[in-house]
């Protein structure tokens, strides 16, 4: 079966093009091999309304949303897993990496088998990229919402002691979160970036020295820029600094949250003016995701929202956030003053580099997973393709037709 989406245009190289997406056993064909060397029509056209194609959303940081945590309520995790894959696409993520903030051994023993890697459909949803293990090995004087008690102030110096510690769902982490001036963090960054586990610097109050070390073992990765980090200071940058250092060694990729309340609008103009490729906008969302005001949880924690802000109950402390992508995309674009086009890479392009998975998803390239959005000049999304097949769409089953060819 071979689909044409017309009445359309389409983010391609780092330009939006008007022309067609032609999608065949859930991959993006290039039609001039299909149509002009086979001669043969597609079995299916689909008018999209002069909507704009562009690659699904990657989500490299979320703790949870719809009422799922994915580190407290273990009993319900692989039930609220499959609920919430679905749920997500409303909002363009077509893939995502499960968060897993600072916990007991026995929770991580108990959630990361559940947070396998699975590819995403229109029937199961987003696709599940590997989990995010945020902590435990971070600094407990930029822990944010982590909870004291379970936070580890020394890396492992035993490669085995991870395995032992996070359990057999160990193989199922994507990205680890540490601070990388605790003792052992370089030895320990060097074995987990071996053993293709990508680390992230964050929750830290490491210098610039500290920082480039970190990066220089294999690091290549920061935990929502400017949030529980040292504040940028003119004679010692800290982490911040990492954005213009000369002296790493491969590309570091930032996430930043851009939901108007974790970063100010002129952080965002400059992060992304100093380091345009290499930002990643992640929600850092909990459970609270898509339920609105009233009290929720995040690991062990209650946590309040009110309106669009999240706090642990009882504090003024941060809890995450309840944005979701797509809006945090508009804020994005609004703010940093970039392009569509740049503030769309921020969602798909560089997260999927990150992950070291561009041969499948991030681009409309041909040979890509078909994984999809329809979206309007602001960022709207119309709907959902994953695999080529409709798994979200905001106006119902007539709103994108087929057209006689």
């Amino acid at each position: 079966m071979v689909t044409r989406y017309t009445n359309c245009s389409l983010l391609r190289d780092n330009q939006i093009i008007k022309d067609d997406l032609w999608v065949a056993d859930g991959i993006i064909l290039d039609p001039k091999y299909h149509f002009w060397q086979n001669f043969r029509l597609p079995d299916k056209v689909i008018n999209c309304q002069g909507k704009i194609i562009v690659p699904g959303f990657i989500e490299t940081q979320i703790n949870g949303g719809f009422g799922i945590d994915f580190s407290s309520n273990i009993q319900d995790l692989e039930k609220g897993l499959v609920m919430f894959r679905k749920e997500v696409t409303k909002y363009g993520v077509t893939g995502f990496c499960p968060t897993v903030i600072t916990s007991t051994s026995k929770t991580h023993k108990e959630a990361l088998p559940m947070l396998y890697k699975q590819q995403g459909s229109a029937g199961d949803g987003a696709a599940v990229l590997g989990a995010h293990i945020e902590g435990p090995f971070i600094n407990k004087s930029k822990k944010g919402a982590h909870p004291e008690k379970y936070i580890q102030s020394t890396l492992f110096k035993d490669p085995e002691d991870f395995v032992n510690f996070f359990g057999s769902g160990f193989k199922n982490v994507s990205i680890m979160t540490l601070a990388p001036e605790l003792p052992n963090a370089t030895q320990a960054i060097a074995y987990l970036t071996k053993n293709n586990i990508i680390c992230s610097v964050g929750h830290s109050t490491a210098n610039i020295t500290e920082a480039e070390a970190g990066v220089n073992h294999g690091a290549r990765y920061i935990t929502h820029l400017f949030n529980a980090m040292m504040p940028f200071h003119h004679r010692d940058p800290g982490i911040v600094g990492l954005l213009s250092s000369v002296k790493i060694n491969h590309k570091v990729y930032y996430g930043i949250i851009a939901d108007g309340i974790h970063t100010h609008p002129a952080s965002l103009r400059i992060a992304h003016c100093t380091n345009p490729g290499s930002a990643v906008i992640v929600t850092d969302a909990m459970a609270a995701m898509g339920l609105g005001d009233g009290c929720h949880r995040i690991g062990a924690q209650d946590v309040t929202v009110t309106g669009r802000k999240a706090v642990i109950t009882g504090t003024d402390t941060l809890a995450g956030s309840v944005a979701t992508m797509d809006s945090c995309i508009q804020h994005f674009k609004k703010h940093s003053r970039c392009s569509l086009v740049e503030a769309i890479n921020c969602a798909s392009k560089h997260p999927a580099e990150l992950l070291n998975c561009t041969d499948l998803y991030g681009t409309l390239d041909y040979g890509s997973a078909a994984d999809f959005v329809l979206i309007d000049d602001s960022i709207n999304v119309y709907a959902t393709f994953i695999g080529g097949e409709c798994a979200f769409n905001k106006f119902g089953s007539d709103s994108f037709v087929e057209v006689d060819q």
